[in-house]
């Protein structure tokens, strides 16, 4: 797979979820061990030209996430891998005992994928919002949990989950015109957060769409002295310890962001981990609040929950983090 700034701005218009849909056609042929199973979100997911080319690796269950992962067992059992989809809180919530018994518990090669996650389904309002994936997932034995960035991030990630084994949650956030944070190819690890800047006085850890607003709140901070370092949390289990070991051990105040509810997500993750050492830093968890928000549209959705990079840089220097 070919990544250059064209090919990154191209992902960037038709955002992560059909972002994910052309980069899985496009890998279908190399994989014929490949089987997409999707909850009537095809178009949604950008999966027609997958259906259309591919379709003896296609199958459209419906509107009944809890029967997709039933069959998404029975192929894993069969030596398939497959890909599950369906917007974020169908896909986990919905049918959250069924991917707990058949792909935590007995371990199968299945990636369930969340399409429109944290607030990306705007008006359609709290049904819709996906909120809660990280508390949930985290909670099952052998799950997996990736969170990317952008779309070139979504391209790679998805590349690597093709050959990747065991049950995993692949958390797809933002819009169409989805801020770029890469443009290039580059290095990506699962498992292995990746540092953007370089800072002395806190550290920032953004998960998913939150990264591009944590680099460019990092620069706000800048003007009013603040140095901040900034980590891309791609993977949220497993989670990178040793970076939050090091950072624990400076005693560098740590500020978590993500487009996710504060209740159970990437801040509380950090804040079990920090806790268990004698004198941690202060931990400041950013995100979306533990209520049901009024709906608009995505942008405005996050502004008013203050997931804007003035807004975010605004709260940090609130909490009085640098002595």
């Amino acid at each position: 797979m070919i990544i250059d700034q064209k090919t990154a701005l191209q992902w960037s218009r038709i955002g992560s979820r059909k972002t994910f849909g052309v980069v899985l056609t496009e890998l279908a042929a190399e994989h014929p061990e490949l089987m997409v199973l999707v909850a009537d979100v095809a178009s949604s997911a950008g999966l027609n030209e997958f259906a259309e080319k591919f379709p003896d690796q296609f199958l459209n269950v419906g509107i009944a996430e809890q029967n997709m992962i039933g069959v998404a067992a029975g192929l894993a059992q069969n030596g398939y891998k497959v890909f599950a989809v369906s917007f974020a809180p169908f896909a986990s919530m919905r049918c959250y005992e069924m991917i707990r018994t058949y792909l935590g518990y007995m371990n199968l090669n299945v990636t369930v994928v969340g399409i429109a996650s944290g607030v990306g389904m705007g008006v359609c309002g709290n049904t819709h919002f996906g909120l809660e994936e990280f508390s949930l997932m985290r909670s099952i034995p052998n799950m997996q949990i990736y969170s990317p960035a952008d779309c070139v991030e979504t391209a790679k990630m998805t590349e690597l989950l093709c050959s990747n084994d065991g049950p995993a949650y692949l958390r797809l956030t933002g819009i169409e015109a989805n801020p770029c944070v890469y443009k290039t190819d580059y290095t990506l690890t699962l498992g292995k957060a990746i540092q953007h800047r370089e800072g002395t006085d806190l550290a920032i850890l953004a998960t998913g769409t939150m990264l591009y607003e944590g680099i460019r709140a990092a620069k706000v901070l800048e003007k009013s002295g603040i140095s901040a370092s900034v980590y891309n949390i791609h993977t949220i289990k497993p989670i990178d310890e040793e970076l939050i070991r090091t950072l624990t051990e400076k005693h560098m105040p740590i500020v978590t962001l993500e487009e996710h509810t504060v209740c159970g997500g990437l801040g509380t993750i950090v804040s079990d981990i920090v806790a268990s050492y004698k004198n941690p830093p202060r931990v400041v968890k950013i995100g979306l609040p533990d209520a049901f928000m009024k709906a608009g549209s995505y942008r405005y959705m996050l502004d008013k929950c203050g997931l804007n990079a003035r807004a975010i840089a605004e709260t940090i220097k609130g909490e009085n983090l640098i002595c």
